[in-house]
């Protein structure tokens, strides 16, 4: 494994690759289960793999929550050397945004709903940063996770939108014993937080109304953001004390 922090020197290597197949898994590091799937499915299909991790400050909302975003790159360089990762990408933010982010991608239609509603801007970063990593790295391909659907849902557009020669391949979401989406953010639930996690994955699935889940999810101490069924999926956006968990399923997977 190369570790790349030096975004010059990551130029003139990404020359050296020529026209290898590359797949791209961009990652906010506190790597876990499925980004060992996205990992190892782009090992499986490509000639080399690359891992980058940044911990992009231009998607949080909430300075708050930037801050205590889990980080361990100890850990994930371990995981990635384990895993048999070609190179592992580490730009500084100075490097991602030399212009202090002046410059930006902005959707106008699918980012507004949804997780937009409650995370202004959110998405305008996600975006800026994807474009920027495909536009260094050029892979063929890019891994995303099916847990943050409606974020594939607009790379995938934005691909398309500016004509970019990747294609973006979505993974199946990883979950623990009780379905909970495995996520950095669930190493910040309290032991008695974790144990009723599980029911909101669970509900989801239910045959409930999203207004039933709703109730139900309160009832038991959750505050909601949104359950919402959107083209075909059931989406859901909940916090347990500070910790904030999304989740979406096919309706095809809903109980009837």
């Amino acid at each position: 494994m190369i570790e790349i922090a030096n975004l010059e020197k990551w130029s003139s290597q990404r020359m050296l690759l020529g026209k290898q197949q590359i797949g791209l898994v961009p990652t906010m590091g506190a790597l876990h289960e499925g980004h060992a799937s996205l990992i190892e499915r782009s090992l499986k299909e490509n000639e080399i793999t690359i891992v980058s991790i940044f911990v992009n400050p231009t998607q949080f909302d909430e300075i708050d929550d930037l801050i205590q975003y889990p980080k361990d790159l100890q850990a994930d360089r371990r995981v990635v050397s384990q895993l048999g990762v070609d190179f592992l990408l580490l730009p500084k933010e100075k490097d991602m945004y030399p212009d202090d982010y002046n410059h930006r991608i902005i959707e106008t239609s699918l980012s507004l709903e949804l997780e937009g509603v409650h995370r202004k801007g959110h998405f305008d970063g996600v975006l800026t940063v994807v474009m920027k990593l495909l536009n260094l790295v050029r892979p063929q391909y890019a891994y995303f996770g099916e847990k943050d659907f409606q974020q594939l849902e607009l790379v995938r557009e934005m691909v398309r939108a500016f004509f970019l020669d990747v294609e973006i391949i979505g993974c199946p979401t990883i979950r623990e014993e009780d379905g909970l989406a495995v996520s950095s953010r669930n190493l910040r639930l309290t032991p008695s937080q974790r144990s009723i996690a599980g029911i909101f994955p669970k509900l989801l699935r239910s045959s409930s109304c999203d207004r039933e889940i709703v109730s139900e999810l309160e009832s038991r101490g959750f505050h909601v953001d949104y359950i919402q069924e959107i083209r075909g999926r059931r989406y859901g956006a909940v916090h347990l004390g500070s910790v904030r968990l999304i989740d979406n399923v096919p309706m095809t997977e809903v109980d009837r």
